[in-house]
């Protein structure tokens, strides 16, 4: 039954229990199906909406105002595809604005239709922040017709029978198909990104779904960076005979991408290489060394989480993305914690005790705090040293 709504109601979210939320459809028309949660950041809803990590996910803005500085081309995260392997849709208070910043170089909702995110503005994101708080986050879907027709009923149903994150390998489809090389650094004022001079490391990253600026980072410590798909085999790899190895993140269940990848990352680990795994690669390094994962009731989504380096005692401002944690409690002997977030007391890091193999969960080549926590690149081009 094609259900007419409110007057002017171009967009609405259906959720699995029936609650229909509607506003102001932008961005691309259709639909999308994933699972709802909040960000809580302030400004970077680019690297946002393109980080692989969002993957099956309907994203709502905490921050009211959204589009101000526009969009550009250095700024996207993925390293190809859309909304197909990244944030579905996109929630807002405020309808987006036009862009009023100089790096500016396309609107943010014209962005929007052309990389197929289903936008939905005008409602009250504070409630639904809220609600996901309180009862996890919902599945759902996200629909835009500028004509206001929406099935409901079916928009509810799509949403009820979908299965959710839990069991679900993305990684795969956010990876690249094909290895290759990479050289651009980290973003320097006025030159943009400079193309870096490789020394004599090298380091291979194993992408389920990297981020572009992880990969600045590392090729900003001088060394020769390779990306490889992430069903990679481990002998694969130590044939480039790579100074280093890093787990990049990504979105789906790592048990789920576990199945193929955490026999390799055992591999990789008794191999005796520095291992340095972000997100979902510390979630599977987890899983390697013998610990369980669980799925959060909303995890973390933003860029002002404190997290505390238990190892030198220093507080940092770092950006996160996760759905899925690493259960403390299941650590085995030999891996130490190394970070905490200071929000909940989740695990945020860990290290092998007699081995250069250490993971974060949060992003350190992002820049909330603004460089807090770029040290973990060095320390990872360390370990290779040593």
């Amino acid at each position: 039954m094609t259900t007419k709504l409110l007057p002017g109601v171009t967009g609405v979210l259906a959720l699995a229990d029936g609650t229909i939320l509607q506003g102001i459809g932008c961005g691309a028309t259709g639909l999308a199906l994933g699972e709802v949660v909040f960000n809580t950041a302030m400004t970077g809803y680019q690297e946002i909406l393109t980080d692989p990590s969002y993957m099956s996910q309907i994203l709502a803005f905490t921050f009211p105002h959204i589009g101000n500085t526009g969009v550009n081309v250095e700024d996207v995260e993925q390293i190809g595809g859309g909304s197909d392997t990244s944030a579905r849709g996109a929630i807002f208070r405020d309808a987006p604005t036009d862009p009023a910043n100089w790096r500016s170089d396309s609107d943010f909702d014209g962005w929007m239709k052309r990389r197929g995110v289903v936008g939905l503005a005008g409602v009250d994101t504070r409630q639904l922040t809220a609600r996901i708080r309180d009862a996890g986050a919902p599945h759902a879907v996200i629909a835009h017709d500028p004509e206001g027709r929406f099935d409901i009923d079916a928009l509810v149903a799509q949403a009820k029978a979908w299965s959710g994150l839990v069991g679900l390998d993305l990684a795969r489809d956010a990876s690249t198909l094909q290895s290759f090389d990479w050289d651009e650094g980290l973003w320097d004022w006025p030159e943009g990104h400079p193309r870096v001079d490789a020394a004599d490391k090298s380091v291979v990253v194993i992408d389920y779904g990297v981020k572009r600026n992880i990969l600045r980072a590392l090729a900003s410590t001088g060394a020769k960076i390779t990306v490889v798909p992430a069903d990679t085999t481990a002998e694969a790899i130590l044939a480039r005979n790579p100074d280093g190895v890093v787990l990049s993140n990504g979105p789906g269940d790592p048990a789920a991408t576990g199945q193929y990848a955490v026999p390799e990352i055992r591999k990789l680990v008794d191999s005796g290489k520095p291992l340095f795994g972000i997100c979902l690669g510390h979630q599977m390094l987890a899983l390697a060394l013998g610990a369980k994962t669980v799925k959060m009731d909303q995890g973390h989504h933003g860029a002002n989480h404190p997290v505390k380096d238990l190892t030198t005692g220093k507080v940092e401002i770092v950006s996160m993305n996760h759905g899925f944690t690493v259960d403390r409690d299941s650590l085995p002997d030999a891996v130490v914690e190394t970070h905490v977030s200071l929000f909940d007391g989740t695990n945020c890091g860990i290290a092998l005790k007699d081995r250069p193999v250490f993971s974060v969960q949060h992003h350190p080549e992002a820049s909330p705090g603004p460089t807090d926590s770029l040290y973990l690149f060095q320390r990872f081009a360390d370990s290779m040293k040593d």
